[in-house]
This record gives structure tokens, sequence and C-alpha cells, in this order.
């Protein structure tokens, strides 16, 4: 006589019509490779900008500093992978080092400004009124100089130091992106659940921390990765300027400065180099950011 197999339990069949799940992160990134190409070309492009500034010790025999009269105007070679400038310094040695500082910069006034704008944003959408009304006149007179006109004269003030131009930049950043935060931010604050949680008898803290903070965070996400582009880039003109980094410390923007002028025609790596280096960071950051903003703002999901 047949046995008949005994049914498989309701809750295993369930469990295997579910789907799985995947972390939100990794979600993000499938997404980015589906549908943003140039966003993960991008993301690629950051990546290796990070690990190569990080690993910038092990990944080349010559010091930032360690010149060779010996060796001047060397072209590409298998020593000299980028070639040298007109003191004998390993022109790959100073990009690498250069990338370290143009990130340091960058993430750190990107962070002042994220904090600064969240700050200010918040509070001025939040409290309205004269408050409001002063803080954005503030800001709309701030917006009223030329942007590097007043870096510039800031900058020659403070003097030139990785200090003071994180700082500057970061104040800066910060002041013109809390427009885009308040705009967010008053959105959120005429929302029902706001209105109700203070009916209710939250306070002011646990309303804005709980409520506005966590609705505007991809908005600051978003603003914060398209800026680094913008920082980078500022920092370049600053130090091609010579109101950056000062030497010995190589920045891309000195490097066109000092070297890549002075002798563009006799060894024209001196200029092409730091510039290919320029512009890929300012893609990558432009892509990511651009990608991250259409992943994460909801209005723009369906698009």
């Amino acid at each position: 006589m047949a046995t008949v197999a005994p049914a498989p339990p309701a809750i295993a069949l369930e469990a295997r019509r579910l789907p799985r799940t995947r972390p939100w992160y990794v979600e993000v990134w499938i997404t980015m490779l589906r549908r943003k190409p140039l966003g993960t070309a991008g993301a690629v492009i950051v990546l290796g900008m990070l690990l190569l500034a990080v690993f910038a010790d092990t990944l080349t025999p010559y010091g930032f500093a360690e010149t060779n009269l010996r060796e001047r105007f060397m072209p590409v070679s298998a020593t000299h992978w980028l070639g040298t400038d007109q003191i004998g310094r390993d022109v790959a040695t100073r990009i690498l080092y250069g990338a370290r500082i143009s990130l340091y910069v960058g993430f750190g006034a990107v962070a002042i400004a994220s904090v600064l704008a969240t700050l200010l944003g918040i509070f001025s959408a939040y409290w309205g009124g004269r408050v409001d009304m002063l803080l954005q006149r503030a800001v709309d007179a701030w917006m009223a100089f030329p942007g590097l006109l007043i870096l510039m004269s800031i900058m020659s003030l403070l003097g030139p130091s990785v200090l003071n131009i994180t700082l500057v930049l970061g104040i800066a950043a910060g002041i013109r992106d809390s427009r885009i935060v308040r705009g967010v931010a008053l959105s959120i604050r005429e929302n029902t659940y706001v209105e109700g949680a203070l009916a209710m008898g939250s306070g002011h803290t646990r309303v804005t921390l709980v409520h506005i903070l966590p609705n505007v965070l991809p908005t600051i996400i978003v603003v914060a990765t398209t800026g680094l582009s913008t920082v980078i880039l500022t920092e370049a003109s600053l130090s091609f300027l010579g109101l950056g980094v000062p030497p010995p410390h190589p920045t891309w923007g000195g490097m066109l400065s000092l070297s890549g002028l002075d002798h563009m025609y006799r060894a024209p790596w001196l200029a092409i180099w730091p510039a290919v280096a320029l512009s890929l960071a300012v893609f990558g950051f432009n892509m990511l950011g651009d990608a991250l903003r259409d992943l994460l703002d909801p209005r723009l999901k369906g698009g």
C-alpha cells in the first residue's frame, strides 16, 4: 500500500513564496548599476581616488618633495610614470599626494558645510517670522558678493594653510546650501504629522530631530555629494592663485600654476596630468551626486 508524503507546513510554503530581501545599501548600488551607469562610473572614480590617496605612501617609492636635479624634465618612463618637473620631482607622486590634500580639504569643508547648512536651514524654516527674515537677509547679503572674490579676500587676511582653507570653504558652502535645506524643511514643516506631534505635546527639539531632520537628510546627502566637486574645484582655483595650501605640499591647482604654466611648452605633461586628475575628480563627484539625487529624491524616482 503506497504511503502518502505529509504535506509541508503552511509556514514553510509561505517562506518559499516570500522574496529574499537585500540590505538597503545593496539595493541602492544594484539600482544605480542598472539605471545610472554614469553614476556607477562616478562611484568607481571616487573609490579609486580614495584608494590612491590613502595608499599613496606604498604606491610610489618617491617623496612628494624629493628632488633630483639630474632627472629634470624627464618624460614618461618606466621609472617615472608621469615624468618629472623642473627640479626632478616625480609628477605621479605629487598627483597622488595632491589627491590626499584635495580629499582632506573637500571632505572637511563639506562636513562643516553640511552641519552649518542643516542648522541654519532647519532653524530658519522651523521658527519662521522675524528669525527667518533676518537669517535669509544675511544669506542674501553673503550671496550678493562674487564667491571667488570674497574667498580670496578672506584667505589673504587669514593666510594660506590647510586648516584655513578648509574652514573658509566649509563656512561659505554652508551659508550657500542653507537656502536649499530651508526650502525642504519649509515643506516638511507644513505637514500634518508635524502639527499633530506639536498638538500631542512634543517639544520643539523632538519634532526637529525626529520628524524634520530624517526627512531632510536625503537632500543633505545629495547636496554634500555634489558640493564635493565644487569645493575641490574652488580649492584648486585658490591654489592656482597662490592662496591655497602653501608649498611644499602638492596641490593640483598649485601644480598647474607653478610648474605647469612656466614650463608648459618644454614639458607639457606638467600641465596635462594635474588637469586630467582634477577633471576626473570633478566628473566623478558630479556623476555620483546626480545619481544619488535621482535615487534618493522621491519626486524623481518615477523619472
